[in-house]
């Protein structure tokens, strides 16, 4: 079997297990069970979780980025584009919580992998789509630190859905609706500017 189709499998198994039965039961035991092959048949592709889940990550931060960006499209004024950015990628996140653990949270939890050859090439791919992310976003805002200003945004957008996980982790219904904080957060972002879609 080739090289990319060991490894599609492995990332494909791994996402279906997230999907189907949630952040806890992805493992490298539990891809090789179900793909019929050794734990240590998936670590010669993976040899770190770190690096899986880099593998995992790109193309979910490529889609992130094409979702933020293609709200973008056509959007005039800084408020509406402030707007779109915020609903897009909320959007995005909302619509899989395990998704947005995996790739924000998991991460941070692991311990420190030696770099190596494969993580590194991954890694590499991650500064071109968040640069593009952000200079879209960029584009439409004035001031001194336009790029600052967009990561800022794109880290508050991310907080809601950590507050929307957390939530949903602890089955603690949130006393406001995700719109009512997308609202409100857009409100914040914007200082309340007419124009901003509801």
């Amino acid at each position: 079997m080739s090289k990319a189709r060991t490894s599609d499998q492995i990332l494909q198994t791994a996402r279906d297990i997230l999907a189907t039965e949630g952040l806890g039961a992805v493992s490298f035991d539990t891809i090789a069970r179900r793909l019929g092959r050794s734990k240590q048949a998936v670590l010669y592709w993976f040899p770190t979780k770190q690096d899986l889940l880099a593998a995992m990550f790109v193309p979910w931060l490529v889609a992130e980025e094409q979702a933020a960006t293609q709200a973008l499209a056509g959007v005039r004024g800084r408020a509406a584009a402030i707007a779109a950015f915020v609903r897009a990628v909320a959007a995005f996140h909302f619509d899989d919580l395990d998704r947005f653990r995996m790739m924000y949270l998991v991460p941070q939890t692991l311990k420190p992998a030696a770099p190596n050859r494969q993580s590194a090439a991954v890694l590499e791919q991650v500064h071109p789509v968040t640069d593009r992310m952000y200079s879209a976003l960029a584009a439409h805002l004035n001031g001194a630190h336009p790029r600052q200003e967009a990561v800022a945004i794109h880290a508050a957008v991310l907080g809601l859905a950590l507050l929307a996980g957390l939530a949903q982790s602890l089955r603690d219904p949130l006393k406001h609706g995700e719109a009512e904080l997308i609202d409100a957060l857009i409100a914040r972002l914007t200082g309340g500017e007419s124009g901003v879609p509801g």
